[in-house]
């Protein structure tokens, strides 16, 4: 049903799924698009930071032209890449009642005069990772062995 760093916080913590985890999925692609970067933090430790983390702190820094690939700028007009942004950043949001329907995207994206909410946080794997920050690898876990039956969902 999905591929980490893409799926819904809901759907890889709780497993419910909804048509608004394919919009999320769609707000990290319009993300990646945008920024010309994969979105490929996945809750371990990286020397980078994350896109979405990146994405959202740019945004409240008002540095959203930071984000945008400057090689859209030849072909994209920059208003209409800082739409998208915003749009993407509306798709990512922690709740998913909060994130916007795929008709409201569509008309968004196809009609500038639609006005959009400020996006509230995204819901993020892991700790956000600084890309000067130093890391130590945690110690290894040792635990008793279990046995997990597996069944098909309904």
């Amino acid at each position: 049903v999905g591929t980490y760093g893409y799926m819904a916080p809901e759907y890889a913590i709780t497993g419910h799924y909804s048509v608004k985890s394919d919009v999320y999925s769609f707000g990290v692609i319009v993300l990646e698009i945008i920024s010309g970067q994969k979105n490929r933090f996945f809750g371990g430790l990286q020397s980078e930071e994350a896109l979405l983390h990146r994405a959202w702190r740019l945004w409240n820094e008002d540095k959203a032209s930071d984000l945008v690939d400057r090689r859209l700028n030849e072909e994209f007009p920059h208003e209409g890449a800082i739409r998208c942004y915003h749009i993407g950043l509306l798709c990512i949001q922690e709740d998913a009642i909060q994130r916007p329907g795929m008709r409201l995207i569509l008309d968004a994206l196809s009609r500038p005069s639609i006005s959009l909410p400020q996006p509230k946080a995204p819901r993020f794997f892991g700790n956000p990772v600084e890309p000067d920050q130093d890391h130590t690898l945690p110690q290894p876990y040792t635990g008793t062995n279990t046995i997990t039956d597996l069944y098909p969902r309904d």
